[in-house]
């Protein structure tokens, strides 16, 4: 996290002390590469999270897959919202499918047993709520 440093003259609003520790934002320009499970391979590039910030409270990651890529099923220790920028994720899950379109999101909760798909090329973005970690998911296939 960064930290304002203090004016270099004179007060601001109640002096320069009032800089000093204060976090600031940060951006974020280049994400870090995470492996990926499924086929064909997908690319996941995490701006914020274990692996890019070392933060654990929560992860944003985009993915980009190949036409019939297939993760495998899993059930994993963290909520999941699912934002699909462009072409189609399917969410399999104990009851159904759920088919999600560029634009749309879906939320899983954390104990939920998912496969994610993706029949076309797609773009989606993940939060996770607190961050992935894949000692936080536990395949069952």
């Amino acid at each position: 996290m960064k930290e304002r440093e203090a004016p270099a003259t004179g007060p601001l609003l109640l002096g320069p002390q009032i800089w000093l520790g204060v976090p600031v934002p940060e951006v974020l320009a280049s994400p870090t590469i995470v492996p990926a499970a499924g086929e064909p391979p997908k690319e996941i590039a995490e701006f914020a999270g274990n692996a890019s910030t070392g933060d654990d409270a929560f992860s944003v990651a985009r993915m980009r897959t190949e036409a019939g890529w297939v993760e495998p099923a899993q059930v994993a220790q963290f909520d999941e919202l699912t934002y699909v920028i462009s072409g189609e994720v399917h969410v399999e899950h104990d009851e159904g499918v759920e088919q999600v379109e560029a634009g749309q999101a879906v939320l899983v909760r954390a104990g939920e047993r998912v496969r994610y798909s993706t029949p076309s090329p797609a773009e989606y973005v993940a939060l996770c709520v607190p961050a992935f970690a894949v000692s936080r998911v536990r395949p069952d296939g």
